[in-house]
């Protein structure tokens, strides 16, 4: 009767069926925290009003995170890690699994497509200093996420045990044998045999589907809790909080939900249509996402025509080809994937946002750019010939970009960044 009387409700079905709901929440409230949450990290944290399409990708990083990780659980009940059985299982798969086409499909292009958002990701914190004070650790959590997403890719690449999976292995394995005096024992660490063999299969399996994807969720969970505390960067590059209203919000915010949640929905949906294209249509992409000789079983005694990694890999492995010392091309490709880490502080530049910024930034950016294309597709071809002076004149524009940033950054001119956010294009 008491609830009827808090309600006012006639006959008290209405108001007892409301006071229930208000009650079960509050219930739950006062054990998880859901309002708060909600009230903090959604209806209650202000973005920049002036988000444009390359504000989009991150979102979708997190959509193809989920969708590799639910494609992987279905994945791993019908595969047998092996040499006798990892081949076999995938085309087991493939053949006799109920749909287990379409999961491998699913999961072999979300990787792919895991790369393509994460670099658009990466070139938007480029083009509007994502990376710049007070966004520096940020931008390291978010290179970790990076690092781990090329363990966990290449690892999952061996697992098929095709003919370019065991090729690919030994190639990238061998690589740690030029760090200088452990080299040797720790390429024999990693594989766990004297060879790529079954030791190698089984841990890599136990990596790719246990340990890197914890780790992966958890660098991405700092990533967005380190986005929350400092806010979102904006192609302006105006801090929204040192401006507020009189009710304590950002002038120049809205909040993320409804606004940017709706705006996310129209992204996915662009997204998934373009996937599903590649799915049915063009699974292999040319042999881009997955190549020829892998649809063939691992065989230590027939070399592929050309070894080379899949497309997200090949701007370094271009560059490890590009020079005649393996233990140098290694090193140098690993400062390739390095270099990253250091833009806080290689970048001298008053402002945040390429849009303020003169020619000589624009320029080096555009060459960067250009040089990473390149290089993708030099890793991709043999290394001989024109090809190989292609990968070491591109490799040195790669490398410049970084190299000549302090001093670049610091002489351009830079124009006069608006008190407030802009709406127009630039």
């Amino acid at each position: 009767m008491a609830v009827n009387s808090a309600s006012g409700a006639p006959g008290g079905l209405p108001g007892e069926d409301r006071s229930a709901k208000k009650g079960l929440w509050a219930w739950i409230n006062k054990r998880l925290p859901l309002s708060d949450f909600i009230s903090e990290q959604l209806t209650g944290y202000y973005a920049p009003k002036n988000f444009n399409i390359w504000y989009f990708f991150g979102s979708l990083a997190l959509l193809v995170l989920v969708l590799q990780l639910v494609t992987g659980i279905f994945l791993t009940m019908f595969y047998k890690p092996g040499e006798a059985t990892s081949f076999d299982s995938v085309e087991y798969i493939m053949r006799e699994v109920d749909y287990g086409w379409l999961i491998r499909y699913l999961h072999s292009t979300g990787a792919s497509a895991f790369f393509i958002v994460v670099y658009l990701h990466m070139f938007r914190a480029f083009l509007y200093g994502s990376y710049k004070a007070p966004r520096e650790l940020l931008w390291l959590v978010g290179m970790f996420v990076y690092l781990a997403l090329m363990a966990e890719a290449f690892m999952g690449y061996v697992l098929p045990w095709g003919n370019m999976s065991f090729w690919g292995a030994q190639v990238i394995v061998n690589l740690f044998g030029t760090i200088p005096a452990i080299g040797p024992g720790l390429v024999e660490w990693i594989r766990g045999d004297y060879g790529i063999a079954d030791a190698t299969l089984n841990r890599f399996f136990a990596l790719h589907v246990v340990a890197l994807p914890l780790g992966l969720l958890l660098l991405v969970l700092l990533h967005l809790v380190a986005l929350r505390h400092t806010g979102s960067n904006n192609p302006d590059g105006i801090e929204i909080k040192e401006k507020l209203g009189a009710d304590g919000k950002p002038l120049d915010g809205i909040p993320f939900h409804p606004y940017y949640t709706v705006k996310d929905v129209v992204g996915v949906g662009v997204f998934f249509v373009l996937f599903a294209i590649v799915v049915f249509f063009v699974p292999t992409f040319g042999g881009l996402f997955l190549e020829g000789p892998n649809f063939e079983p691992a065989n230590p005694l027939s070399t592929p025509e050309h070894i080379a990694p899949v497309w997200y890999f090949t701007p370094y492995y271009a560059i490890l080809r590009a020079v005649p010392d393996q233990r140098l091309g290694a090193l140098l490709m690993g400062l390739a994937v390095m270099a990253f880490l250091f833009m806080p502080w290689l970048d001298r530049s008053p402002v945040k946002s390429m849009r303020y910024r003169g020619w000589m930034s624009r320029t080096a950016l555009t060459l960067f750019a250009v040089s990473f294309i390149a290089l993708g597709y030099l890793g991709l071809q043999p290394a001989e010939g024109l090809y190989v002076y292609l990968a070491r004149f591109f490799a040195a524009i790669y490398f410049l970009f970084f190299l000549l940033m302090p001093i670049y950054s610091k002489l351009d001119r830079v124009k006069p960044v608006p008190d407030r956010v802009t709406y127009h294009a630039h």
